[in-house]
């Protein structure tokens, strides 16, 4: 695999609007990955209140004294949330302990036909042998998720660490050292889940584009040379910022409207929430999209086209 030395120094993120236009011109892309997020998506969401439902069935709010919560006080009311939490808490483990494993099963089958649905239409004939590898690519699938639960693992233990040096009943609690150490570690473990990820993202194009398996495109991923991982990486790390603003203007959306929520009533501010849901997947789902392009137009940049 040859590295293009030819072309001009390029920013990571110098062509994402050309990147995005791209996407837009081609919307069937976006179709597709919003088709198999939802596929899967939707599924879960009602298993998931369905089980709620059957845990509040059993123990009612009433018990667990969700009812009693202090609102005028905040740290009064956190205690007593907390207290609700672990009434519900044992409850919720047995139910995860079956429910997480069968969705991630769902979710690694799900996806890797989906994604590489997606990939043999985002990729030209004339740059790949075998367009459509779905178990291929349900692998690698299974690789970012293994990587986004170690990632999320770490951050529940720094959060642990966290509440208990700065939190104590015995004493007055350290806010000021709380909230520092909170965002602190937080946008530690999203920057390293940003320089991190990108690999199993990329792994399956590079597994079509030079007829890889997945143990071997994977391990391609950090082979590339510094330049080209950097782009890769900057790209992956700013789209992540880019989902988080979109989280912002989603919560922002829905906010807006609570002055007015005696006049337009609930029927209207459910319908808000809807809607600035909406907005936030389908938006999330094109710039997934937008990533899958940026990181082959890339590829394009720093590597001669070749075939094994």
């Amino acid at each position: 695999m040859a590295v293009n030395r030819s072309n001009p120094p390029v920013r990571g993120t110098q062509l994402l609007v050309e990147h995005m236009s791209s996407v837009v011109r081609r919307p069937s892309l976006v179709a597709v990955e919003i088709a198999w997020r939802w596929l899967f998506g939707i599924p879960f969401l009602l298993v998931c209140a369905h089980q709620a439902q059957a845990i509040l069935a059993a123990y009612p709010l009433e018990s667990s004294g969700f009812n009693a919560i202090d609102t005028q006080n905040p740290w009064v009311a956190a205690g007593q949330l907390a207290g609700v939490f672990s009434y519900y808490a044992p409850h919720v483990a047995v139910v995860l302990r079956w429910l997480l494993p069968v969705e991630a099963i769902a979710w690694i089958v799900i996806s890797g036909f989906g994604r590489a649905f997606l990939l043999s239409r985002l990729l030209p004939a004339a740059h790949t042998r075998r367009r459509f590898r779905p178990f291929t690519v349900m692998f690698l699938q299974a690789v970012w998720l293994g990587m986004l639960a170690v990632i999320f693992w770490g951050w529940l233990c720094a959060m642990h660490w966290v509440v208990a040096t700065h939190i104590s009943t015995a004493g007055e609690p350290d806010l000021i050292g709380f909230f520092i150490w909170t965002i602190f570690l937080s946008l530690g473990f999203f920057t390293a889940w940003a320089l991190l990820s990108w690999t199993a993202s990329f792994a399956p194009l590079l597994a079509l584009l030079q007829n890889r398996s997945s143990f071997s495109a994977l391990a391609a991923t950090l082979a590339l040379g510094k330049p080209f991982i950097s782009k890769l990486a900057e790209i992956n790390l700013v789209l992540g910022i880019v989902k988080l603003a979109l989280l912002v203007v989603a919560m922002v959306f829905s906010a807006a409207p609570l002055p007015f929520s005696d006049e337009l009533g609930s029927g209207a501010m459910h319908l808000v929430y809807a809607a600035s849901a909406v907005f936030f997947l389908v938006s999330n789902d094109y710039f997934q999209v937008v990533r899958l392009e940026a990181f082959f137009e890339f590829w394009k940049v720093f590597r001669r086209p070749r075939l094994t």
